[in-house]
């Protein structure tokens, strides 16, 4: 029986060294993310940006029709794709051996800016924006159904429980305000395109993995509380709430002392962030301090609450206050019919925010310390759907290529990278994986991807997975 005992003293002795050591480890990590020696494909690790806005489109926009133009196949009308483009490879089952017939785009590119980068006519506010913009034509993924693509992107694996992006950059560099999360999610609440094809969006695209829970996201809400039970209940004001925390926090102390489970820590800290947040949460989301010349620049749908635009602007003002990882979610862009005409409601939703989000940045002496990236989860075929007409069409999913911008957080502007062949189908140049996007977001904001780790089931996990990732130094001022 002795033995027992002993056995039970030395483990507690262990995970109170684990649990007293684990708040110091922080530095130790970020020591070596810091410190590594840069790799021979580029320039040294620079100092980090601060911010990254991520702008999720779910849904997968068409690249053809937005952003990879490919004029000559207007004479390719209804033809079907050459086999020596497909090339047997795998399609979804809801085009599997049907006739592959030629989609062209219906809508015109131009050159835009200074720099000429060619911009679609559905993008009219971005295309002002053209100097600032890298927009990335050789994008591809594995995945070629949502749920997995969305949750590849969104946390580097496609099989779910793995950490989400803000959780890895929540772990591996702090917070920069005590008194909000370092990563916040917004989901837009309504989406003009009037789509018919609507995914769910589930809490592990923001969630914390196997990381301490205090990692995961804060998804902010759109009516009611921003985050939920943030109000005390009727009869409790500040100074009691204050006294219960006092006194949980006593006993979760003892209780950590006991057990050494390091979730209680968690549970402490998240208690005392929920308690500044009720001071600092309504601060932020209330815009009515915001000048007129704001409002008109965001367009008329900032005043709507959930609105893609008003996300937008309350991503700046999360910035502004050292929020590190803000993502947007807008949903509605899977068109496998009728595209034209609900592309053009996607376009009218994201257009104005997106090109009012960098010039409110910039403005504001923020984007060059914010990184502002822009994607959906894979792209679309140039083969169609549905009724096939030249101005009514649809397109199927398609990972092998697609398109994404990016601006700010010392990003090179008024360029396009990589290319994909004539149709659209697959990369011809200089492909970037959704891990190169990740670990060139990581190398901007002072971070090397292969440093990045945390052990889990036997392996030292981290974002950009157990395959070769490389940072896109051509993308880099």
């Amino acid at each position: 029986m002795q033995h027992i005992v002993d056995e039970m003293h030395q483990l507690q002795a262990r995970r109170r060294f684990l649990t007293t050591t684990g708040m110091g480890l922080g530095t130790t990590v970020m020591s070596s993310l810091t410190s590594a020696t840069a790799t021979a494909a580029g320039p040294s690790l620079p100092s980090g940006i601060d911010h990254v806005i991520f702008l999720f489109m779910a849904g997968a926009p068409s690249q053809l029709d937005l952003f990879d133009p490919k004029p000559q196949l207007a004479k390719m009308f209804k033809q079907p794709l050459p086999e020596s483009v497909s090339n047997g490879q795998r399609v979804t089952a809801m085009t599997r051996g049907a006739t592959q017939l030629i989609a062209p785009s219906m809508f015109r590119f131009s050159p835009q800016g200074e720099s000429g980068l060619e911009m679609c006519e559905l993008l009219p506010h971005l295309s002002k924006k053209a100097d600032d913009l890298c927009v990335i034509r050789s994008m591809n993924t594995n995945a070629i159904n949502h749920d997995p693509a969305k949750t590849f992107f969104c946390t580097g694996a496609e099989i779910p429980g793995k950490p989400s992006m803000g959780a890895w950059l929540s772990y591996g560099l702090g917070s920069m305000n005590r008194d909000l999360p370092d990563f916040v999610v917004l989901t837009s609440a309504f989406w003009t395109g009037g789509t018919r094809n609507v995914q769910a969006l589930y809490s592990r695209l923001w969630g914390s993995g196997f990381l301490p829970s205090r990692h995961q996201g804060a998804a902010f809400q759109v009516a009611g509380d921003p985050v939920l039970y943030l109000s005390n209940p009727a009869g409790v004001d500040r100074d009691v709430r204050r006294r219960m925390l006092d006194a949980m926090q006593r006993m979760n102390q003892q209780h950590l002392q006991e057990v050494g489970d390091p979730e209680i820590r968690t549970t402490i800290a998240q208690q005392e962030m929920a308690f500044r947040m009720q001071a600092s949460v309504p601060e932020l989301t209330e815009i009515a301090d915001e000048p007129q010349h704001v409002f008109d620049l965001y367009g008329s749908e900032v005043q709507k609450p959930g609105s893609y635009a008003r996300n937008c602007l309350l991503a700046r003002r999360m910035v502004e206050r050292g929020v590190r990882f803000v993502q947007l979610f807008h949903r509605g862009w899977d068109h496998h019919n009728i595209l034209p005409q609900q592309l053009r409601g996607q376009c009218f939703d994201v257009d104005q925010p997106s090109a009012a989000l960098i010039e409110d940045l910039r403005q504001r002496g923020l984007l060059d310390r914010t990184m502002i990236v822009f994607a959906g989860e894979f792209g679309r075929t140039v083969y169609g759907q549905g009724k096939l007409e030249r101005d009514d069409y649809g397109r199927d999913h398609h990972p092998r290529c697609f398109s994404a911008w990016a601006a700010g957080g010392g990003v090179r502007g008024g360029m396009s990278y990589g290319q994909t062949d004539d149709f659209s189908y697959n990369v011809a140049e200089n492909p970037v994986a959704v891990r190169d996007l990740h670990a060139t977001m990581l190398h901007q904001l002072g971070v090397d991807h292969r440093r990045l780790t945390f052990p889990f089931q036997g392996l030292d996990q981290r974002l950009t997975g157990v395959e070769e990732a490389r940072v896109v130094h051509q993308i880099l001022s």
